[in-house]
């Protein structure tokens, strides 16, 4: 069996100071399957930005430019976070949580604002707007 060497050794990562290192049962336990991209990017914001208690003041509008979301996407990926138990969340503070069993759990939609729609509503929306 070949021993696995760095490609680039003078760029061998260290753990940082800052609580920023992922945890590798996130793939392993399979919290990431259970997540759209937009949770997992903010995920991986919360852990970048907080603390070593894992807590994060980052209000919505702030986050929601860093991740070029909107304030809806931002709802739901929090609300996916929370239902996964990766992050406690009371307005203003975020809490990136110790990793715990998973639950499988059904992402939800949290934006009464914004329909549901089908593939093809949407599809038919594009068209529409093409000149």
């Amino acid at each position: 069996m070949e021993t696995k060497k760095p490609i680039n050794p003078d760029r061998i990562r260290k753990v940082p100071r800052q609580f920023t290192w992922i945890d590798g049962r996130l793939v392993r336990d399979g919290y990431l399957q259970q997540c759209s991209h937009e949770a997992a990017a903010l995920y991986l914001f919360l852990i970048t930005v907080s603390d070593v208690q894992g807590l994060s003041y980052y209000g919505d509008k702030s986050v929601c430019k860093q991740l070029s979301m909107d304030s809806c996407l931002l709802a739901e990926s929090r609300v996916q976070l929370i239902q996964l138990s990766l992050i406690a969340y009371r307005k203003p503070l975020y809490q990136v949580l110790d990793l715990a069993p998973v639950n499988l759990v059904t992402p939800v939609r949290n934006c009464p604002d914004t329909p549901v729609q089908s593939l093809g509503q949407i599809l038919k929306q594009l068209g529409e707007a093409t000149p």
